[in-house]
């Protein structure tokens, strides 16, 4: 024979389930507000930075330069090199 749930049992049930789902929810918005460790994602700083070194290095500045006028490492600029 199958269970049979009332109607109080049911009600019950989706008060548990309801605070369940705001729970998680709230855990969820912790997560996407969180700021992520390791590399960052291209960012509007990051953009101003690679399109400075584009037109630096298609003037002709070398790599060292474009280093120092943007506060970047070297390894940077080289990696920049390799995305051009």
């Amino acid at each position: 024979m199958t269970d049979r749930i009332t109607l109080k049992q049911a009600l019950e049930r989706i008060k548990q389930l309801e605070k369940e789902n705001a729970d998680l929810r709230e855990e969820l918005e912790y997560f996407k507000k969180r700021k992520a460790s390791g590399r960052q994602k291209h960012n509007a700083k990051w953009m101003n930075i690679y399109n400075d070194y584009v037109i630096c290095y298609e003037n002709g500045m070398s790599l060292i330069e474009i280093a120092e006028r943007n506060n970047i490492s070297k390894r940077t600029v080289y990696r920049y090199k390799e995305i051009l």
